[in-house]
């Protein structure tokens, strides 16, 4: 037997031991950026799950036992979210992690918490490197970098034509994955790339690369990244007169989007790439209005985390608390949740994704195309 496995029989056995001997919470982590430039995902995370987690609690809680939730920051930084990471497992004594937010951040966690036997459902993590490595204790209730780099390539090929573009990314594992993925498929319709430009994180100044997207004479810039560099970046764009179109993925969901770049105008025309509308799901009806009702717009990943805590309770609920069981359970099983019915295959991924295109107006607000 390996040590792997040793530890995670310990980890399973010491939670049976404690839930037993006493009337203990079942401790979930909320893993993201809950500080710094990323801090926005942050609170779309942990509104959607502590919502979720009072649904639950004031309903009985998990088999009787109630949630308690630990904030855990890593602010997108992979040795950050380790350190989180190791936190929960050894200090928080968590039996299950809702995150985290960036990939970057995930997929280092991710060997703490299999070590562990920790179950781990990310709402918003989308390189494909987090579940093909075929952990068993990894899920996500979002879909896939190259799912979404599919529908941006055909939508850049079929509905819009263009032959010159441009793909800029941040250098991060999120960022530059969706990029490459972008850039895959579009290679694969014929269309070659005129420029591919990497900019670091933290970055305000981006009028060297908007000299060098002009100097290529693209008509597409596809951006793989955060809101927080893509709003200088596509304001520097406009500032300059390039009407090229912009386009990125689901990073830029944030109304902070609007604020980084600065105005509205900005940001009227920029496409992207993000799940078909969280709030439109007939099951999550009530709990969008109940977000609405209390002055909480639910944007983003906020329903996606709140899904992706229905889906931790109802795997731990359907394995008595085990959380290495509660994996087990959730690779056989589906799970009604505000976004609908949730199943996985056996890396963790959903049977079903649904990215479309959104589109930014000139009020700073974002609709599907089509609506």
């Amino acid at each position: 037997m390996s040590n792997a496995v040793v530890k995670k029989t310990l980890v399973s056995l010491a939670i049976a031991g404690a839930m037993t001997a006493a009337q203990a919470d079942v401790v979930i982590g909320v893993a993201g950026p809950h500080t710094g430039a990323y801090a926005a995902f942050g609170a779309q995370l942990w509104n959607g799950a502590s919502a979720a987690a009072k649904a639950i609690n004031d309903a009985g809680g998990i088999d009787g036992e109630m949630i308690k939730l630990v904030k855990a920051d890593d602010a997108c930084e992979p040795k950050q979210a380790v350190s989180v990471a190791n936190r929960l497992v050894d200090s928080d004594e968590a039996v299950a992690v809702v995150g985290h937010f960036c990939s970057s951040s995930s997929i280092p966690a991710s060997n703490i918490y299999e070590e562990a036997g920790v179950l781990q459902v990310t709402p918003a993590s989308t390189n494909p490197g987090y579940t093909d490595r075929g952990l068993p204790n990894v899920f996500r209730v979002c879909g896939r970098d190259d799912q979404q780099g599919d529908v941006a390539a055909s939508y850049i090929v079929d509905e819009l034509g263009a032959t010159r573009v441009a793909v800029i990314h941040d250098k991060d594992t999120y960022g530059k994955g969706l990029a490459d993925a972008m850039k895959s498929t579009l290679n694969a319709y014929g269309v070659k790339e005129v420029l591919y430009e990497g900019l670091t994180r933290g970055e305000k100044d981006f009028n060297a690369l908007v000299t060098k997207i002009r100097s290529v004479d693209a008509d597409v810039v596809y951006f793989g990244g955060l809101h927080s560099e893509a709003g200088p970046l596509v304001r520097q764009m406009r500032e300059q007169g390039l009407t090229a179109k912009f386009i990125s993925g689901d990073g830029i969901v944030s109304d902070e989007f609007v604020s980084v770049a600065g105005s509205a105008d900005y940001v009227d025309g920029v496409l992207m790439t993000f799940g078909a509308d969280p709030t439109s799901y007939a099951a999550g009806k009530a709990v969008v209005k109940k977000f609405r009702d209390s002055g909480v717009e639910p944007e983003g990943y906020v329903m996606y985390s709140y899904a992706a805590m229905q889906v931790v309770a109802e795997a731990l609920k359907n394995a008595d608390l085990d959380p290495v069981k509660a994996s087990d359970w959730l690779h056989a099983n589906k799970v009604e949740t505000v976004m609908g019915t949730k199943a996985f295959d056996e890396k963790g991924d959903l049977l079903v994704s649904d990215y479309v295109m959104y589109e930014w107006d000139k009020q700073g607000k974002y609709s599907m195309l089509g609506m």
